[in-house]
């Protein structure tokens, strides 16, 4: 089912958690917290749209973390429901698409449902003092000629390093909805 995202709620204060990646390594949000801000991602492996846009979600994170932004993304999904985003499919999908930033699994999806995470991919973007200032998609996919354009995502944090500020306009993120727990 597809789905949009809730607009961003500027200066939304980030939960701070602590997850591990699928090799059993602790990740800690304010610890990632940077002076260029941070890119949250929930984002699964089954999800067509994440498959879709997997190999520029690597490139635009590689520039992004050379810029200074960190990133991390999370798996929110039932794992035990879809196989397909159990954590050693986590470690090939990561692989497969070159992914350079910590995916972490929300075992309990507790960070999901903190975040309001709504669908993958559900991007959010925090300025170094954890506030929310970006919840969109990775591009603006109205947009006619994309061939030059630098891509949304990459755009706003780009802006959050800079300024402390996210775009005023935004486009709501779509995707697969996040697999909850009954």
């Amino acid at each position: 089912m597809l789905l949009d995202t809730p607009l961003c709620d500027f200066g939304w204060q980030a939960p701070d958690f602590t997850l591990q990646d699928a090799y059993g390594k602790s990740f800690t949000m304010g610890e990632h917290l940077g002076d260029k801000g941070l890119l949250i991602a929930f984002i699964c492996n089954h999800c067509p749209y994440v498959q879709r846009i997997g190999e520029r979600l690597a490139k635009d994170t590689k520039r992004l973390m050379a810029e200074g932004v960190n990133v991390l993304a999370i798996m929110s999904n039932d794992y035990h429901m879809y196989e397909q985003d159990s954590p050693d499919n986590m470690k090939a999908f990561s692989k497969q698409y070159g992914f350079t930033f910590p995916y972490l699994i929300d075992e309990d999806q507790t960070i999901g449902q903190q975040y309001n995470a709504t669908c993958t991919p559900d991007f959010f973007g925090f300025n170094k003092n954890g506030e929310l200032q970006y919840r969109g998609r990775l591009d603006d996919i109205r947009m006619e000629n994309t061939s030059n354009r630098v891509p949304e995502l990459v755009n706003a944090m780009g802006m959050i390093a800079k300024t402390g500020h996210g775009p005023k306009e935004q486009f709501p993120s779509m995707g697969c909805s996040i697999k909850w727990r009954d």
